[in-house]
Protein backbone atom coordinates (compact mmCIF):
# COMPACT_ATOMS: atom_id res chain seq x y z
CA UNK A 1 0.00 0.00 0.00
CA UNK A 2 2.87 2.13 1.08
CA UNK A 3 4.39 1.67 -2.63
CA UNK A 4 1.03 2.25 -4.35
CA UNK A 5 0.51 6.01 -2.25
CA UNK A 6 4.45 6.76 -3.53
CA UNK A 7 3.45 5.66 -7.20
CA UNK A 8 0.05 7.99 -7.03
CA UNK A 9 1.89 10.98 -6.25
CA UNK A 10 4.98 10.71 -8.94
CA UNK A 11 2.50 9.64 -11.43
CA UNK A 12 0.57 12.78 -10.20
CA UNK A 13 3.66 15.03 -10.76
CA UNK A 14 3.84 13.21 -14.32
CA UNK A 15 0.90 13.72 -15.55
CA UNK A 16 0.95 17.50 -15.02
CA UNK A 17 4.39 17.22 -16.81
CA UNK A 18 3.16 15.53 -19.35
CA UNK A 19 -0.05 17.32 -20.09
CA UNK A 20 2.58 20.42 -20.49
CA UNK A 21 5.08 19.12 -22.67
CA UNK A 22 3.02 16.66 -24.23
CA UNK A 23 5.72 13.60 -23.10
CA UNK A 24 7.35 12.78 -19.87
CA UNK A 25 5.11 10.38 -17.91
CA UNK A 26 6.24 6.90 -19.41
CA UNK A 27 9.90 8.14 -18.72
CA UNK A 28 9.23 8.67 -15.09
CA UNK A 29 7.15 6.37 -14.20
CA UNK A 30 8.50 2.89 -16.13
CA UNK A 31 12.40 2.87 -14.47
CA UNK A 32 10.65 3.35 -10.97
CA UNK A 33 8.33 0.43 -11.87
CA UNK A 34 10.77 -1.42 -13.72
CA UNK A 35 13.24 -1.26 -10.13
CA UNK A 36 10.04 -2.73 -8.06
CA UNK A 37 8.58 -5.08 -10.33
CA UNK A 38 10.63 -6.06 -13.56
CA UNK A 39 10.48 -4.79 -17.36
CA UNK A 40 7.36 -7.72 -18.08
CA UNK A 41 4.74 -6.72 -15.16
CA UNK A 42 6.24 -2.68 -15.27
CA UNK A 43 5.52 -2.02 -19.18
CA UNK A 44 1.68 -3.74 -19.36
CA UNK A 45 1.38 -1.47 -16.47
CA UNK A 46 2.12 1.55 -17.70
CA UNK A 47 0.31 1.08 -21.00
CA UNK A 48 -2.85 0.80 -18.64
CA UNK A 49 -1.61 4.06 -16.68
CA UNK A 50 -0.84 5.92 -20.16
CA UNK A 51 -3.56 5.09 -21.63
CA UNK A 52 -6.04 7.23 -18.66
CA UNK A 53 -3.55 10.34 -18.55
CA UNK A 54 -3.85 10.33 -22.53
CA UNK A 55 -7.74 10.30 -21.97
CA UNK A 56 -7.61 13.27 -19.79
CA UNK A 57 -5.38 15.26 -22.24
CA UNK A 58 -7.94 14.35 -24.73
CA UNK A 59 -11.07 15.50 -22.75
CA UNK A 60 -8.55 18.68 -21.82
CA UNK A 61 -8.06 19.64 -25.66
CA UNK A 62 -10.93 17.64 -27.09
CA UNK A 63 -12.13 20.76 -29.65
CA UNK A 64 -8.49 21.33 -30.58
CA UNK A 65 -8.01 17.81 -31.98
CA UNK A 66 -7.34 17.31 -35.53
CA UNK A 67 -8.70 13.89 -36.76
CA UNK A 68 -7.28 13.32 -39.90
CA UNK A 69 -2.94 13.19 -39.40
CA UNK A 70 -4.37 11.17 -35.84
CA UNK A 71 -6.19 8.89 -38.27
CA UNK A 72 -3.45 8.48 -40.68
CA UNK A 73 -0.62 8.43 -37.58
CA UNK A 74 -2.72 5.49 -36.11
CA UNK A 75 -3.91 3.49 -39.50
CA UNK A 76 -0.44 2.41 -39.55
CA UNK A 77 1.12 2.78 -35.92
CA UNK A 78 -2.19 0.32 -34.06
CA UNK A 79 -0.62 -2.92 -36.01
CA UNK A 80 2.99 -1.70 -35.66
CA UNK A 81 2.31 -1.35 -31.51
CA UNK A 82 0.89 -4.95 -32.07
CA UNK A 83 3.84 -5.84 -33.22
CA UNK A 84 6.30 -4.40 -31.13
CA UNK A 85 4.37 -5.64 -27.97
CA UNK A 86 4.78 -8.82 -29.29
CA UNK A 87 8.41 -8.41 -29.71
CA UNK A 88 8.08 -7.33 -26.21
CA UNK A 89 7.07 -10.39 -24.51
CA UNK A 90 9.43 -12.82 -26.54
CA UNK A 91 12.87 -11.48 -25.48
CA UNK A 92 14.67 -11.33 -21.87
CA UNK A 93 13.97 -8.70 -19.30
CA UNK A 94 17.17 -7.92 -19.01
CA UNK A 95 17.90 -7.21 -22.85
CA UNK A 96 14.20 -5.11 -22.28
CA UNK A 97 16.56 -2.83 -19.53
CA UNK A 98 19.62 -2.05 -22.03
CA UNK A 99 17.14 -1.43 -25.09
CA UNK A 100 14.99 1.33 -23.29
CA UNK A 101 18.47 2.62 -21.44
CA UNK A 102 19.53 3.01 -24.88
CA UNK A 103 16.97 4.35 -26.56
CA UNK A 104 16.35 6.68 -23.57
CA UNK A 105 19.85 8.38 -24.13
CA UNK A 106 19.65 7.89 -28.40
CA UNK A 107 16.41 10.28 -28.15
CA UNK A 108 17.73 13.27 -27.12
CA UNK A 109 20.02 14.22 -30.26
CA UNK A 110 17.45 12.26 -32.02
CA UNK A 111 14.92 14.45 -31.48
CA UNK A 112 17.05 17.82 -31.76
CA UNK A 113 18.22 16.18 -35.71
CA UNK A 114 14.16 15.82 -36.10
CA UNK A 115 13.32 19.73 -34.94
CA UNK A 116 16.35 21.08 -36.69
CA UNK A 117 15.01 19.28 -39.92
CA UNK A 118 12.63 22.07 -40.01
CA UNK A 119 9.70 18.93 -41.33
CA UNK A 120 6.96 19.77 -42.99
CA UNK A 121 4.81 16.42 -43.03
CA UNK A 122 1.79 15.52 -45.02
CA UNK A 123 -1.09 12.52 -44.46
CA UNK A 124 1.33 9.93 -46.39
CA UNK A 125 4.44 11.39 -43.86
CA UNK A 126 2.44 10.68 -40.63
CA UNK A 127 1.09 7.36 -41.69
CA UNK A 128 4.70 6.59 -42.55
CA UNK A 129 5.77 8.23 -38.97
CA UNK A 130 3.02 6.31 -37.11
CA UNK A 131 4.20 2.90 -38.49
CA UNK A 132 7.80 3.52 -36.88
CA UNK A 133 6.85 4.92 -33.65
CA UNK A 134 4.08 2.73 -33.25
CA UNK A 135 6.15 -0.66 -33.30
CA UNK A 136 8.42 1.39 -30.76
CA UNK A 137 5.33 2.38 -28.47
CA UNK A 138 4.72 -1.40 -28.20
CA UNK A 139 8.41 -2.51 -27.64
CA UNK A 140 9.47 0.98 -25.34
CA UNK A 141 6.46 2.27 -24.22
CA UNK A 142 8.30 5.50 -24.02
CA UNK A 143 8.11 7.43 -27.57
CA UNK A 144 6.65 11.21 -26.92
CA UNK A 145 9.42 12.71 -28.13
CA UNK A 146 9.84 11.19 -31.27
CA UNK A 147 6.04 11.86 -31.72
CA UNK A 148 6.82 15.34 -30.65
CA UNK A 149 8.65 16.42 -33.77
CA UNK A 150 6.17 14.22 -35.75
CA UNK A 151 3.01 15.68 -35.41
CA UNK A 152 4.77 19.62 -34.80
CA UNK A 153 6.37 18.58 -38.10
CA UNK A 154 2.88 18.31 -39.46
CA UNK A 155 2.29 21.86 -38.19
CA UNK A 156 0.29 21.70 -34.63
CA UNK A 157 1.33 23.32 -31.26
CA UNK A 158 -0.40 23.78 -28.11
CA UNK A 159 -3.85 22.23 -27.15
CA UNK A 160 -4.01 21.15 -30.51
CA UNK A 161 -0.63 19.58 -31.04
CA UNK A 162 -1.42 18.03 -27.00
CA UNK A 163 -5.06 17.06 -28.17
CA UNK A 164 -4.38 15.51 -31.45
CA UNK A 165 -0.76 13.67 -29.96
CA UNK A 166 -2.75 12.29 -27.21
CA UNK A 167 -5.56 11.11 -29.22
CA UNK A 168 -3.25 8.96 -31.69
CA UNK A 169 -1.59 6.91 -28.52
CA UNK A 170 -4.83 6.24 -26.94
CA UNK A 171 -5.29 4.10 -30.17
CA UNK A 172 -1.60 3.06 -29.91
CA UNK A 173 -2.04 1.41 -26.61
CA UNK A 174 -5.48 0.40 -26.99
CA UNK A 175 -3.90 -2.20 -29.53
CA UNK A 176 -0.42 -2.22 -27.41
CA UNK A 177 -3.20 -3.27 -24.74
CA UNK A 178 -4.98 -5.78 -26.46
CA UNK A 179 -1.95 -7.30 -27.18
CA UNK A 180 -1.01 -8.06 -23.54
CA UNK A 181 -4.83 -9.01 -22.93
CA UNK A 182 -4.23 -12.13 -25.47
CA UNK A 183 -1.19 -13.20 -23.94
CA UNK A 184 -1.89 -12.98 -20.30
CA UNK A 185 0.04 -10.00 -19.04
CA UNK A 186 -2.82 -8.25 -17.30
CA UNK A 187 -3.54 -9.83 -13.85
CA UNK A 188 -5.35 -8.54 -11.61
CA UNK A 189 -1.67 -6.34 -9.76
CA UNK A 190 -1.07 -4.82 -13.11
CA UNK A 191 -4.80 -4.00 -13.29
CA UNK A 192 -5.05 -2.75 -9.85
CA UNK A 193 -1.80 -0.66 -10.32
CA UNK A 194 -2.31 0.61 -13.58
CA UNK A 195 -5.93 2.15 -12.88
CA UNK A 196 -4.51 3.90 -9.85
CA UNK A 197 -1.50 5.48 -11.62
CA UNK A 198 -3.60 6.27 -14.59
CA UNK A 199 -5.78 8.12 -12.34
CA UNK A 200 -3.17 10.44 -10.64
CA UNK A 201 -1.92 10.54 -14.74
CA UNK A 202 -5.71 11.78 -15.75
CA UNK A 203 -5.88 14.35 -12.79
CA UNK A 204 -2.25 15.23 -13.67
CA UNK A 205 -3.26 16.08 -17.39
CA UNK A 206 -6.07 18.00 -16.59
CA UNK A 207 -4.14 20.35 -13.73
CA UNK A 208 -1.43 21.17 -16.83
CA UNK A 209 -4.32 22.63 -18.97
CA UNK A 210 -3.54 26.28 -16.98
CA UNK A 211 0.25 25.61 -17.34
CA UNK A 212 0.32 25.13 -21.09
CA UNK A 213 0.41 28.99 -22.41
CA UNK A 214 3.27 29.87 -19.64
CA UNK A 215 5.99 27.33 -20.91
CA UNK A 216 8.59 28.62 -22.81
CA UNK A 217 10.48 26.96 -25.67
CA UNK A 218 13.82 26.48 -23.80
CA UNK A 219 12.22 24.99 -20.94
CA UNK A 220 10.00 22.64 -23.15
CA UNK A 221 13.51 21.61 -24.20
CA UNK A 222 15.55 21.33 -20.84
CA UNK A 223 12.11 18.91 -19.53
CA UNK A 224 12.01 16.42 -22.02
CA UNK A 225 15.94 16.13 -22.02
CA UNK A 226 15.72 15.87 -18.49
CA UNK A 227 13.40 13.06 -17.94
CA UNK A 228 15.29 11.32 -20.95
CA UNK A 229 18.36 11.18 -18.92
CA UNK A 230 16.83 10.48 -15.78
CA UNK A 231 14.86 7.10 -17.38
CA UNK A 232 17.73 5.92 -19.03
CA UNK A 233 19.61 6.09 -15.41
CA UNK A 234 16.73 4.33 -14.13
CA UNK A 235 16.84 1.81 -16.18
CA UNK A 236 20.62 1.25 -16.06
CA UNK A 237 19.91 0.88 -12.01
CA UNK A 238 17.48 -1.20 -13.03
CA UNK A 239 19.30 -3.99 -14.31
CA UNK A 240 20.19 -7.26 -12.02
Amino acid sequence: MIALLFLFFLALGAGVLSGVVGTGSSLIMLPVLVMLYGPRIAVPVMAIASLFGNIGRVIAWWHEIRWRPVFAYSLAGVPAAVLGAHTLLTISPATVDVFLAAFFLAMIPLRRLIRRSNLHLNLWHMSLAGAIVGFMTGFVLSTGPLSVPVFTGYGMSGGVFLGSEAASAILLYAGKLATFGISGALAQPVLTHGLAIGIALFVGSMIAKRLVQKLQTHTFELLIDAVLVAGAVGMILALK
